[in-house]
């Protein structure tokens, strides 16, 4: 045998078992899509089951299949109150999971998303701001009377809210190279944010006050059907605005000397995901409240889950994991068999923190940002 027969033998041998490292990597990320798939479905319809009223699965099933249950108030309480409550749930966690996605990959820190930078901060004035002057008792949103315009309206308050704090951040970023001191500055704005809203609530009145402490706890069961027709194809147009920037995401992995060597403008690309990341906090805080933790932790738990940082694989991944685990807190919230239900902020962080503290024990130094 030649030296050049045996070098090609190695060669076939070699690009085999790549092969077969691919395939197996394959099947794997189809087995772990399908397992949340069929996941994010079993939760969907146990949340539907369970609240004040448990409802047996067999007759959700039939209802959410256009059947008619063993009693007429499940079919309302289903229809009605809980299917949109379980819709909102999945569009939550999949908006946060998205929106802290695309933060720790721009920032290229584990533990950044829009709460970090200010960006639910802001949305809250934009909400805090609506209480004060259309306040009304009866309502997830504290607007009677306006139909979609006044869900419209509350939703733009609290996007320019969010949208005026990540264009400061942006500023920023585009003036200091150090990305540290990037999220320091958007947590101060935030502290600054949660200030004024203080002050803005101590000269309200006390119903107003306690409507707007009662959102800040956050909720899934307030939004309503036509609720969903502002927030869905808000957050549907912030994922969809991260998609098609996956390839640039993953350029930006590298850092961005990198990503511009690449051919990458990498302003715009900051532009498009803050503004994306923006959008996505902006509607699911005006619509749930300010949801924390979970930004956070989605993109994290996504990554151990796949085993990969390609976000050609990751954004539907977080899509997946981030309804799955909004669903899982809005059935631990609702205390199954009791009739008291938890705040779903406390339920979250129950879920989170414990994925925030394994991320910094498993980085040096505990702060390490994405590539460092």
């Amino acid at each position: 045998m030649t030296v050049a027969e045996s070098l090609s033998d190695r060669e076939a041998i070699r690009s085999g078992v790549e092969l077969e490292a691919l395939g197996r990597t394959s099947r794997r990320h189809a087995l772990t899509f399908a397992g949340l798939g069929g996941a994010l479905v079993t939760l969907f319809v146990v949340a539907i089951a369970v609240g004040s009223v448990s409802i047996p699965l067999a007759d959700v099933v039939t209802v959410l299949w256009g059947g008619e249950a063993s009693r007429a108030s499940w079919e309302t309480i289903v229809e009605q109150i809980r299917v949109p409550r379980s819709i909102t749930a999945v569009l939550v966690g999949a908006g946060l999971g998205v929106a802290g996605l695309q933060m720790q990959t721009l920032f290229r820190n584990p533990l950044a998303d829009p709460f970090v930078l200010g960006i639910s901060a802001g949305a809250s004035v934009g909400v805090a701001a609506v209480v004060l002057l259309a306040g009304s008792s009866g309502s997830a949103l504290f607007v009677t009377g306006f139909g979609w315009l006044g869900n419209l309206g509350i939703a733009g308050a609290a996007t320019v809210g969010a949208a005026a704090v990540a264009a400061v951040v942006l500023l920023i970023a585009s003036r200091v190279p150090n990305v540290v001191m990037v999220l320091i500055v958007g947590l101060m704005i935030g502290q600054a944010i949660a200030a004024l809203v203080t002050v803005m609530l101590s000269v309200g009145d006390e119903r107003r006050v306690q409507q707007f402490v009662g959102w800040g706890f956050g909720d899934f069961r307030g939004v309503t059907w036509s609720e969903l027709e502002v927030l869905t194809p808000a957050v549907l147009a912030g994922i969809a605005l991260a998609v098609v920037s996956s390839k640039q995401l993953n350029a930006l992995l590298l850092g961005e000397g990198y990503a511009r060597s690449l051919g990458l403008n990498v302003l715009r690309m900051r532009i498009v995901t803050i503004g994306a990341a923006a959008l996505l906090a902006g509607v699911v805080t005006a619509f749930a409240g300010p949801i924390a933790f979970l930004g956070i932790a989605i993109p994290h738990l996504t990554r151990g889950l796949l085993g990969s940082s390609d976000h050609r694989l990751l954004l539907p991944g977080v899509i997946l994991t981030g309804g799955c685990v909004a669903l899982a807190a809005e059935v631990v919230a609702q205390l199954p068999g009791l009739d008291s239900v938890l705040p779903l902020n406390a339920v979250t962080a129950l879920i989170g923190a414990p994925v925030v503290i394994a991320v910094l024990l498993r980085s040096r130094g505990g702060l390490r940002t994405f590539g460092g």
